[in-house]
């Protein structure tokens, strides 16, 4: 696996495991107060604390590959979750109308397409 592939899975794991990690410790009340977080007044807090699990889900599965080469199988897997979690970011910032989170949506989704399509074919970027 090339540098660059191994830059962009370390840039997503930490992003996921803040996101993650923000969904999970704080109070539903106070996420949905924070700048660019509205989104979340349209979910239950189970549903954004389920969102949260699966963040950090991805995040461990992205670390675990990366220190543990039995476990590289695991990287392809972890990255299209963060996809498919992105894809959801994007259709729930689309329903609202939200155009300009989706560009960092679009922008995260890419990233972890580049990663499992990385992990899969040996591609170096």
């Amino acid at each position: 696996m090339s540098t660059a592939i191994t830059v962009i899975q370390v840039l997503l794991a930490l992003l996921f495991t803040s996101g993650g990690a923000f969904k999970l410790v704080l109070p539903y009340a106070k996420f949905k107060t924070i700048p660019g977080q509205a989104w979340s007044n349209d979910f239950k807090p189970e549903h954004v604390r389920l969102i949260g699990v699966l963040e950090l889900g991805a995040a461990v599965g992205m670390f675990a590959s990366l220190f543990l080469n039995s476990l590289a199988l695991l990287t392809p897997f972890a990255a299209i979750g963060m996809a498919l979690v992105m894809a959801g970011a994007m259709a729930t910032h689309l329903r609202r109308s939200e155009y300009v989170n989706m560009i960092g949506n679009l922008m995260w989704l890419g990233l972890a397409l580049v990663v499992a399509y990385g992990a899969l074919t040996g591609f170096s970027v």
